[in-house]
């Protein structure tokens, strides 16, 4: 029996389980047995055969975003109306055939927008090359998941469920847990919070069934068996997420109204270019960049090309963002800004100093 074959035949068994205390333990088993199946699945551990063909798109910018979505939702459209690359839109299915890049320009930031080609339903198990666009998903710094207004929410589970198979979890953060392995001394469970989603049991059973005999594991907030699951395996992508819902020119008033109110959702028409440039400030948003400008010694600082940065960066990483030499012959910094102590004046501040957006960084060197 194939992989994809065992994976059906849990998934089925776990529809026909009815959840309640007494099944919990076997359901957490099953969890755990699918998810192995489901990373064996995705990185197979004997390559037999050439090599595949993936998109391999050299990751540029400040940020990279990834469009996924069904085929013919407008993903070509918004690629072509947000930046200055053509992406062939036509109406056929499957008009895009690769991944195709562009760069949104914006507050100074350069941002990477990647057209990935439509999916359908089975991607994560290899249909229609769904394995390398949600591979390539892997590598977003955001993801947005266009969705077409006159179809029914099925399309937003569906694509959720296929982007959950591969390890992408959207809009969550990492549970906090701890897990160490050790060579000996049996399973230490430590808790700092009351456990009302699982239990000790599960736990234990779970980490039986992954042949783990030895480990320290810390839990520090209310896990599920999911989640739980996931600290094992270690290999979860957990990546911000937009629903962008497209073709609003089609649908009633009320509707986009009832859709614009939902968490993490923009409504906008590519055809028409409505609410496109509240879409990027979204975007940007999300991202949670930090612009930082550097100044030169008497001069005035560069306000037209900062560096941009992730959220809690230091002096390094505006070091590392200039040259690489910078960090290496570093003396000290001057800052002036939101994160100075004597803000609006200078302070003196070496490495390890957290920048804030807007900041400008005098860097001066051996």
């Amino acid at each position: 029996m194939g992989i994809v074959e065992k994976i059906k035949e849990i998934e089925e068994e776990m529809a026909r389980t009815q959840k309640n205390k007494a099944t919990e333990y076997h359901l957490g088993l099953l969890k755990a047995k699918l998810a192995r199946y489901r990373a064996q699945l995705l990185e197979p551990a004997a390559k037999s055969g050439g090599a595949g063909t993936g998109f391999d798109v050299q990751k540029s910018g400040d940020a990279r975003v990834a469009l996924i979505g069904f085929p013919s939702v407008g993903k070509s459209t918004l690629l072509s109306k947000c930046t200055h690359t053509q992406s062939e839109a036509a109406a056929y299915e499957f008009t895009t055939l690769t991944a195709i890049p562009g760069v949104i320009e914006h507050q100074g930031a350069r941002i990477q927008l990647l057209d990935l080609p439509g999916i359908v339903e089975g991607a994560s198990a290899g249909r229609g090359r769904g394995r390398q666009v949600v591979a390539t998903a892997k590598t977003a710094d955001l993801i947005l998941i266009m969705l077409d207004a006159t179809k029914s929410e099925e399309q937003r589970r569906l694509l959720e469920i296929e982007l959950d198979a591969v390890g992408i979890r959207l809009n969550k953060t990492r549970p906090d847990v701890v897990f160490k392995r050790k060579t000996t001394g049996g399973i230490t469970i430590n808790k700092t919070v009351t456990m009302t989603k699982t239990d000790e049991k599960t736990i234990r059973t779970i980490l039986a069934s992954y042949k783990l005999h030895n480990c320290d594991v810390m839990i520090r907030e209310d896990i599920t068996t999911d989640e739980f699951i996931d600290v094992l395996i270690g290999t979860r992508k957990y990546v911000p997420c937009l629903y962008v819902y497209n073709k609003i020119d089609a649908i009633s008033l009320e509707q986009m109204d009832k859709l614009a109110r939902e968490d993490h959702t923009v409504v906008i028409s590519c055809e028409l270019g409505l609410n496109l440039d509240y879409l990027i400030e979204k975007i940007w948003e999300e991202l949670n960049l930090v612009k930082v400008y550097t100044k030169k010694r008497g001069v005035h600082p560069d306000l037209d090309d900062p560096v941009c940065l992730r959220k809690g960066a230091t002096v390094e990483s505006v070091c590392n963002g200039i040259h690489r030499s910078l960090a290496t012959n570093f003396r000290y910094a001057l800052v002036w800004g939101k994160s100075s102590k004597f803000n609006p004046h200078a302070q003196k501040v070496s490495l390890s100093h957290h920048v804030l957006d807007e900041d400008v960084v005098s860097i001066f060197t051996k």
